[in-house]
């Protein structure tokens, strides 16, 4: 194998690893509410489920439920304070979803560039 195929096969592992890491995170933000939930929490300090209520028509289950799937793709973590749970922005995997996205948008740079060359010539 020559050095520029295995260069090709250890970046498309590498896009592949990053892209499956950052899934979750994706998926988490396709929503409206969770996505509203992040921007309100990126926003400020940590926040109770009655704070994050407030002034909604959401039920305090229906945002506990939203928040589980959040944590559970690494975007918030929840801390408890006395009989309370305040739950935070973790910025950690919107870094690695911001990678991913890097990763397809270089692709598609390579795949214009070859497409203006093949045109070109």
């Amino acid at each position: 194998m020559s050095p520029r195929v295995r260069a090709a096969s250890a970046s498309a592992s590498l896009k592949a690893s990053v892209l499956r890491n950052a899934a979750p995170v994706f998926a988490a933000l396709g929503d409206e509410t969770r996505l509203r939930l992040i921007a309100v929490l990126c926003a400020g300090s940590a926040m109770s489920i009655a704070q994050l209520t407030a002034g909604t028509a959401m039920t305090r289950q229906s945002v506990t439920q939203h928040l589980q799937v959040l944590a559970n793709a690494g975007l918030v973590r929840d801390v408890k304070v006395g009989r309370e749970r305040l739950w935070a922005f973790e910025p950690a995997h919107v870094d690695e979803a911001r990678r991913a996205l890097d990763a397809i948008s270089q692709q598609w740079d390579q795949a214009l560039s070859r497409l203006k060359a093949m045109v070109e010539e």
